[in-house]
C-alpha cells in the first residue's frame, strides 16, 4: 500500500506537522518503511496480525486485588497483566485509600507472573528504581508525563526490554516520534507506541480530562514501522465510554489495547470512574474478539 500521507508531505520549515525533512533527518529510524513486529515471548507478539490485550488495575493496591485480576484474565484467555507499583498522580494530595506499594507491589506482580504465567507491564517513573522494576516487568511502560524525560528514556532503552511509550496528553505526533527516536538510538528496537488521550477544551463530560485521538492511530501507522496501541480507559476517564472507544480503536487499526479493570471500581484507589468491572470487561473482550476478526486481527 502506498504511503499517501508521507507522499503528500511538503518540505517546509519544521512545525507541529511532520515534514519530509523530519522523516529524513530527525526521525529516520522510526519512520523507515519495513514494518517491525515486537516479540515479547514465543506466545505474544505485537504485530499487524495480532491484538494483544493488556489489562489490570491502575495501581497495585494489594496482593488480593492482583490475584483476583490475574485469575479473571486467565479465564478470559488473556496473557498480559498491567499494574503499577510506582504510580505518579497529577496532584500530590493522595486519597486515604491510595498507597504506592512500590517494592512490595513488585513482589505481588512477581507472584502472579510465576504461578499464573502472565506477562507483566508496569511503569518506570525514576531511574533509581529501574533495575528492580526491570527484574519483574516483561514490558516497561513510560507514562505520558515522562515522555519527554530523555535521560529516563535512554536508561530504560538500555535494558533491551520491550517498551510502551505513551504519548503525552499535550504532545504532537512529531513530539512523540522525537522521543521514540531517543529510545531507538540506544539500540532498543522493541518499541510500542501508545495513544492514551490528549488534552482538549471540550471533553463532552465534566469528569473527563482527555479526548482519545483516534486519528492518531492510522496517522502513526502510516508514518512509522512500529506497533501502535490504544488506551481507551485513560483517554475517556469514564467507564461507560470505554467499550465504544475500544471497538473504534480496533477499527482504526490499533495493534493492541490497554484496558483498565477492577473487581470493584468504586473502591479503586486511583481513578475510580474509569475501570470496567469484571462483568463489563468480559463482555468487552467477547465483543472485541468478534470485531477483530473483520480486521484480520487475533486477540492474544
Amino acid at each position: 500500500m502506498k504511503n499517501n500521507f508521507v507522499k503528500n508531505l511538503t518540505n517546509k520549515q519544521p512545525t507541529k506537522d511532520i515534514t519530509l525533512d523530519d522523516l529524513k533527518y530527525k526521525i529516520p529510524k522510526i519512520s523507515s518503511k519495513n514494518k517491525i513486529s515486537v516479540k515479547i515471548n514465543d506466545k505474544i507478539t505485537f504485530s499487524e496480525k495480532n491484538l494483544p490485550i493488556i489489562a489490570g488495575p491502575n495501581g497495585v493496591e494489594s496482593r488480593d486485588l492482583i490475584i483476583k485480576v490475574a485469575k479473571m484474565l486467565k479465564k478470559n484467555k488473556l496473557n498480559i497483566l498491567r499494574g503499577h507499583a510506582f504510580k505518579p498522580l497529577t496532584f500530590p494530595y493522595r486519597s486515604k485509600q491510595y498507597l504506592e506499594t512500590k517494592f512490595e507491589g513488585l513482589k505481588w506482580l512477581d507472584e502472579v507472573k510465576k504461578y499464573l504465567k502472565l506477562l507483566i507491564v508496569t511503569e518506570v517513573t525514576e531511574i533509581k528504581y529501574l533495575q528492580k522494576i526491570s527484574y519483574t516487568a516483561d514490558i516497561l511502560q513510560i507514562g505520558s508525563r515522562n515522555m519527554g524525560n530523555l535521560e529516563l528514556l535512554k536508561e530504560v532503552a538500555k535494558t533491551k526490554k520491550p517498551i510502551i511509550l505513551k504519548r503525552h496528553y499535550g504532545a504532537s505526533l512529531r513530539d512523540l516520534l522525537g522521543a521514540a527516536e531517543h529510545i531507538l538510538l540506544e539500540g532498543n528496537m522493541r518499541l510500542i507506541l501508545c495513544e492514551r488521550g490528549i488534552a482538549a477544551p471540550h471533553t463532552h463530560r465534566e469528569t473527563s480530562r482527555f479526548i482519545l485521538d483516534i486519528q492518531a492511530i492510522p496517522a502513526l501507522k502510516e508514518l512509522v514501522r512500529y506497533p501502535v496501541i490504544s488506551d481507551p480507559s485513560h483517554a475517556s476517564f469514564w467507564a461507560p465510554w470505554v467499550p465504544s472507544l475500544t471497538y473504534a480503536s480496533v477499527a482504526a487499526g490499533a495493534d493492541g489495547l490497554i484496558i483498565e479493570t477492577h473487581p470493584n471500581p468504586k473502591k479503586s484507589a486511583v481513578d475510580p470512574l474509569q475501570p470496567l468491572n469484571f462483568k463489563e470487561f468480559t463482555s468487552v473482550i467477547k465483543k472485541t474478539r468478534n470485531i477483530s476478526k473483520y480486521f484480520n486481527k487475533k486477540i492474544i
